[in-house]
């Protein structure tokens, strides 16, 4: 048999995967369909990825006026069930009102702050994620074996993953499959005249700012307003080094509000409002710590000690440990300590959430991050609910939440100088700004969120050198909680009416 003809048997082989549609009302007067289904991305018209979503249609609405938004989260390898169950969708993962986990088994409710009033909702599971997979084809010429499923991403790597297609673990191809994805989307459902939303959370808000530019100017999407949760921008501001500020001077801030809201601080009260703390917390690391961390050890001791001083106050820390570290505190010593006392360990996702060190004796942090963790077994457990027995989605494929091998095995696929190490994304967000001048862009941010502090997006948007028009066009918020912010109750409903305001400023409320 010929590769050619190998090829048209591997097509007529391959069967896609059956999804399932079902119909609700939310509320009591929008009636709506529920499309969970998988599309079939081709290379040279072979299949070579499912990626799966789910749909949210509102029933009788006209396109021309109802507003749709494709949403996904970040990681990368974070699945969307985030953003579905924590925030947008018709339903929600039930948590405590300040956010931490409940008791299992996992509760779904119906979410009363749902973006479904005001826009159709497109939730994308990129591919590897959620039920989405790679596509396995039989390699030997003549072979009756059928096109597979590729073994499952996990964790661990087992013999099966040693031949699983990993080319849409890299950033541009992972970008042209989550753009082809809704370009076909729009096609098949008759979208096209819809305003058109984007929204991700974390590395998700990265993809927005990047999509933003490429869905625009390579496939023709032109875009009403993008949303960022979360974002992570520019990864050099993530990264601490000895060499660089701005990890240290972003991050500051939230352990400030962090220190005050568990009562360690010695400078902000805990009965201080939050955004005071935080005003002066951002006054004190662009001033005080940025000539700190620039002077080095070329700053007048007395000077030096009296900054530490000042730091260590404000961060509940205890002196010699911010001596010691030139007053550059990671994220991950400032969790362990803050209320080591208690033998207490704070979340990096959520620093107001707390735990108990399971190893409060050791050097180096062991136990699980009371964030991360607490809260995805019950976003695995609401997600399997809500697929399988709510829209009856009937698969035996595992829905992968949060995959940390695809995590470590992202590539960057893009022409880069042999010494650039970073990457960004503002940069395609001020050119899809600039190549769309109707488009809006909406950041928030968590205060507690220690992974991609919220004064990292306030500093790049200073810097983005935007005009007048452009400048009107982009809002940037902060919200009680952390890195997901909208599992606070308090927060999930002011951002629930900051972006009803959002869609209605542009017009694209439907009647």
């Amino acid at each position: 048999m010929t590769n050619s003809e190998q090829s048209q048997a591997d097509n007529q082989n391959y069967q896609p995967p059956e999804g399932a549609v079902t119909e609700g009302v939310f509320g009591n007067d929008l009636p709506y369909e529920t499309r969970a289904q998988w599309t079939v991305l081709r290379k040279k018209e072979k299949p070579v990825a499912e990626i799966f979503h789910v749909a949210y249609l509102a029933r009788n609405q006209s396109p021309q006026k109802r507003p749709i938004t494709f949403a996904f989260n970040g990681g990368p390898g974070a699945a969307a069930a985030f953003l579905h169950l924590g925030a947008m969708g018709p339903h929600l993962a039930k948590f405590n009102e300040d956010g931490s986990a409940p008791p299992p088994p996992a509760e779904l409710l119906e979410n009363p702050y749902s973006w479904l009033p005001f826009t159709d909702l497109v939730f994308v599971d990129p591919v590897g994620t959620g039920f989405s997979r790679t596509i396995d084809h039989p390699k030997k010429s003549g072979s009756s074996e059928k096109a597979s499923e590729s073994s499952a991403v996990s964790n661990s790597k087992s013999s099966e993953d040693e031949g699983e297609n990993r080319e849409f673990y890299a950033l541009k191809r992972d970008l042209d499959s989550l753009a082809e994805m809704m370009q076909r989307f729009l096609s098949e459902n008759d979208r096209w005249r819809s305003p058109i939303f984007i929204a991700g959370e974390s590395y998700g808000g990265f993809r927005v700012a990047k999509l933003a530019k490429l869905l625009q100017e390579s496939y023709g999407i032109g875009l009403n307003g993008a949303i960022l949760v979360s974002p992570a921008l520019e990864f050099q501001s993530l990264d601490p080094s000895d060499y660089d500020i701005l990890s240290w001077i972003d991050t500051f801030p939230s352990m400030a509000a962090t220190a005050a809201f568990h009562g360690k601080s010695q400078t902000y009260t805990a009965d201080l409002p939050r955004e005071t703390v935080v005003t002066e917390a951002i006054k004190f690391a662009n001033n005080d710590l940025v000539r700190l961390l620039i002077q080095g050890e070329g700053m007048p001791a007395s000077e030096r000690e009296s900054i530490l001083q000042s730091m260590a106050n404000q961060l509940g820390l205890p002196l010699d440990l911010v001596t010691k570290a030139h007053g550059r505190i990671t994220q991950p010593v400032f969790v362990r300590n803050l209320l080591r006392d208690q033998r207490q360990v704070c979340g990096l996702y959520d620093a107001t959430i707390k735990a108990t060190d399971p190893f409060p004796d050791r050097e180096q942090f062991e136990g699980p991050d009371p964030t991360l963790f607490g809260i995805d077994r019950v976003f695995s457990r609401a997600v399997n609910v809500l697929l399988r027995e709510v829209i009856g989605v009937k698969t035996d494929r595992t829905y992968h939440l949060l995959s940390l091998d695809i995590n470590r095995s992202w590539q960057l696929d893009y022409d880069r100088h042999v010494l650039q190490s970073q990457i960004g994304a503002t940069d395609d967000l001020r050119y899809g700004m600039a190549l769309n001048p109707h488009m809006k862009v909406y950041i928030s941010h968590g205060y507690y969120d220690l992974v991609t502090p919220f004064q990292a997006s306030n500093r790049i948007v200073q810097q983005m050198k935007l005009d007048k028009t452009m400048a009107e066009n982009l809002q940037v918020r902060q919200f009680g909680g952390g890195h997901m912010f909208y599992i606070w109750s308090e927060s999930r409903s002011a951002f629930w009416q900051e972006m009803k305001d959002f869609y209605s400023r542009i017009g694209a409320l439907s009647n």
